[in-house]
């Protein structure tokens, strides 16, 4: 190999000395310094760093002239500082996004200063990042640039976690039939993407006691957004702003409301209002129970009303309201006759109106809401059936109402029949229980169904 050795090489003329040709490579070796007399073009400044992109975890003595990704997720550690002269320089930012639980601590070389202090500085910022400079031994070393911000790439989709999930096309689907949490990791770079789809429903309400109105279906509420393709019900709340629900990276408790349970002969034996379901600042309200006639009781209100047992009226239904309604009323019992049915998400009960005779029809609950926000269409939030009631003993046995679309129970048939429970996960209220001329304890009314919390939204 060939060697030249020189003091110096001046140009032949002008001031510019050109080594080598475009495209020539020229390798200084480690530990070689250049001193910056004058312009140096491409062999670097005075105040740059080379960044180490090695981790570091455990306190260490860091390099002039270095930058340091530092994870503090394990914990708290020290970054000792060499002896500092003008123009030295190093960094450090913080690898994992851990500063603010586990600190990093800078101290300087003996009595040398950070920022005019002889004492260790703290970082303790989420993402942080700091780059140094040393000045002169009254400053020492002072921070030319600190960002706080901690920058990351986004995922065109929301990522997310909790009950149970499915897929269908390009959507993830999670079904909750009881209480859990959404979790959201992460969310779209795309706004559209962050608005997810969801259907909320209510426990239902439970039928009553006796010729008793049936129970009224849990609130029904639904926005289906337009990334996500499906065949929403006629409830579906898009188009209202305070309706949609925007995810962000955080968890989101689910709250599913049980059904109300059947009146029973204990007075004044009403059935119980079903329980609220919840997701984020949308609540769907329990339905409302259904009306006992040896203490006239009327319908109880709710997400869709109860049925009244004669003589009343039927509970209200969208109560409290939203818009769209959540549900709707349950049918009225202008004398004593037949229990009303519960209210349904889309139709109200049917009022108890027959004649105190055989041959007469009891009161058919209210139908509920059809979606296909979990791939299939499925009805949901049907009204219970009303109760029957009959002039005396001895008469032919006689049905009660039917339970609307939707998971509603049936109303107990004549004589001493026991209102049906509205089915599971439905919301669906449960049937009225009916005249019991000679049978104690029958007659009692059928528990509401539980209600359900289903969140859709596009993840590829």
């Amino acid at each position: 190999m060939s060697e030249v050795k020189v003091n110096k090489i001046s140009p032949r003329s002008g001031t510019t000395v050109t080594l080598g040709d475009s495209g020539d490579t020229f390798t200084i070796p480690a530990g070689v310094s250049i001193t910056n007399s004058g312009t140096a073009s491409g062999f670097g400044s005075t105040g740059e760093v080379s960044w180490v992109t090695t981790k570091k975890t455990a306190t260490f003595t860091a390099t002039a002239g270095e930058g340091y990704f530092c994870d503090t997720s394990g914990g708290a550690f020290t970054v000792n500082l060499p002896a500092g002269t003008a123009g030295n320089s190093f960094a450090v930012a913080d690898y994992t996004n851990t500063f603010q639980t586990n600190n990093l601590t800078i101290s300087p070389n003996g009595s040398q200063k950070i920022g005019g202090e002889a004492q260790d500085a703290v970082l303790s910022t989420e993402g942080q990042s700091a780059y140094f400079v040393y000045v002169d031994d009254t400053e020492g070393w002072k921070n030319v640039i600190d960002s706080t911000s901690n920058i990351t790439g986004q995922p065109p989709f929301v990522t997310a976690t909790g009950g149970t999930i499915t897929e269908s096309g390009n959507c993830k689907i999670h079904t909750f039939t009881g209480p859990g949490t959404f979790s959201v990791s992460a969310v779209s770079n795309c706004a559209a993407n962050n608005v997810v789809s969801y259907m909320v429903v209510a426990g239902g309400g439970g039928g009553g006691w006796d010729r008793a109105g049936g129970g009224g279906a849990g609130g029904f509420r639904e926005v289906k957004s337009p990334v996500t393709p499906y065949t929403a019900s006629p409830l579906d709340g898009h188009p209202s702003a305070p309706n949609r629900v925007t995810v962000t990276a955080t968890s989101f408790p689910i709250t599913v409301g049980a059904g109300g349970a059947g009146g029973t002969d204990t007075q004044p034996g009403k059935g119980t209002s079903g329980a609220n379901s919840i997701f984020s600042t949308i609540t769907s309200a329990g339905g409302g129970g259904g009306g006992s006639a040896p203490t006239s009781q009327p319908g109880l209100a709710g997400g869709s009303g109860g049925g009244s047992s004669g003589p009343g009226t039927g509970g209200a239904g969208n109560t409290p309201p939203v818009s769209p309604a959540q549900g709707s009323a349950g049918g009225d019992t202008p004398g004593a006759l037949h229990g009303g049915g519960g209210g349904g998400a889309t139709a109200a009960g049917n009022p108890g109106v027959g004649p105190l005779n055989p041959g007469t029809t009891a009161a058919n609950g209210g139908a509920g809401a059809t979606t296909s926000i979990t791939t299939s269409p499925v009805t949901r939030a049907g009204g219970g059936g009303g109760g029957f009631s009959s002039g005396g003993s001895g008469c032919s046995p006689f049905p009660g109402g039917q339970p609307g679309p939707g998971g509603g129970g049936a109303g107990g048939p004549y004589p001493g029949g026991l209102g049906s429970a509205g089915s599971v996960n439905t919301g669906g209220g449960g049937g009225g229980g009916s005249n019991i001329p000679n049978a104690s304890p029958a007659g009692n009314g059928g528990a509401g169904g539980s209600g359900i919390v289903v969140i859709r939204y596009k993840f590829q």
